[in-house]
């Protein structure tokens, strides 16, 4: 385990253990919310665009919303702080519990700084949350955008990327002809709206190819990148390996590139309709890899709402 202790913030109702941490993220109320970020907002100005972590590690991927389906993943990896976990993004948007899941995963890491790393996705972005759903929860549970409009300025400030024990390198969607070294991120200013392009969009859109090279994305936004750009990337900056998330694997990890890169999804049956098993990477002390997958929780009847988003890429 990390060896630094956790920050106790005194005066918060998110001290307590983790897992009646879990049962106050339903009914948290603007005010609470509000104080968990501005906390949150703290911690977060220190981190870097590619931010160190230690192993052993989790690493996971997409949540969506899925917050029965998140607990599952603590329930199986282990609570935190007792296993230190790195999320790559998107926990909100698709899935009927955005508020709960991105409430539960920041009030952990006010409570455990140094314990949790949670890394900016595409969807943690002011114009995508407005058409594929978090903005709407926001204003059915609280009755007004406060809590949405709190929630993205918090998301300017989450880390880019991060970097397992100087070889593992995370990032919610892949590479950009723009970044050849993590020194380059390391100087972008990331406390800002997702752009429409430039590298900072590239680093949360794009995906690995089975062919060489960049090519356009069919997502709209970022590029797709073949082996012999990750295999240069890995090179250039003495990485094992890259770890990403942004796309749904039906195993709920993917294999790429030669094992040069992994994708990881963290949301059992995507959109409670794609079938799909979930995946969390641990990384041992050794610096070992293992999967574990696992299925939905079980549910108890989810609130009857129908969605009319454009699925820009399932």
């Amino acid at each position: 385990m990390c060896c630094t202790s956790p920050n106790r913030h005194k005066g918060s109702n998110f001290t307590r253990r983790p897992d009646k941490v879990i049962l106050e993220c339903f009914g948290v109320d603007a005010r609470q919310v509000r104080g968990l970020c501005e906390k949150a907002k703290e911690i977060l100005m220190e981190e870097s665009n590619v931010q160190p972590v230690k192993s052993p590690v989790t690493i996971c991927g997409d949540i969506h919303g899925q917050f029965h389906d998140l607990a599952e993943l603590f329930r199986i990896g282990g609570m935190c702080p007792d296993t230190n976990y790195l999320f790559m993004g998107d926990y909100v948007d698709r899935g009927y519990y955005s508020v709960e899941t991105v409430t539960l995963l920041v009030a952990l890491k006010v409570r455990y700084p140094h314990r949790i790393t949670i890394l900016r996705g595409n969807h943690e972005s002011r114009q995508i949350t407005q058409v594929y759903g978090f903005y709407d929860e926001c204003l059915r549970k609280y009755g007004s955008a406060n809590v949405w409009k709190t929630f993205t300025d918090l998301f300017d400030y989450f880390p880019l990327t991060a970097l397992v024990e100087s070889e593992i390198f995370c990032l919610h969607g892949g590479l950009s002809p723009s970044v050849e070294t993590l020194d380059n991120i390391r100087n972008f200013d990331r406390v800002q709206e997702v752009p429409h392009e430039g590298p900072m969009c590239d680093l949360l859109w794009s995906d690995p190819d089975d062919r060489c090279g960049w090519g356009i994305s069919p997502r709209g936004a970022g590029y797709t990148f073949g082996q012999d750009i990750s295999e240069q990337f890995n090179h250039t900056n003495n990485l094992k390996l890259i770890a990403r998330a942004h796309q749904l694997v039906m195993e709920g990890y993917n294999w790429a590139h030669e094992q040069k890169v992994v994708t990881i999804f963290s949301a059992p049956n995507y959109c409670y309709r794609c079938g799909n098993m979930a995946s969390i990477l641990e990384v041992d002390d050794c610096r070992e890899h293992t999967f574990i997958q696992f299925e939905p929780a079980p549910r108890r009847g989810e609130p009857d709402i129908t969605r009319r988003t454009p699925d820009y890429f399932l």
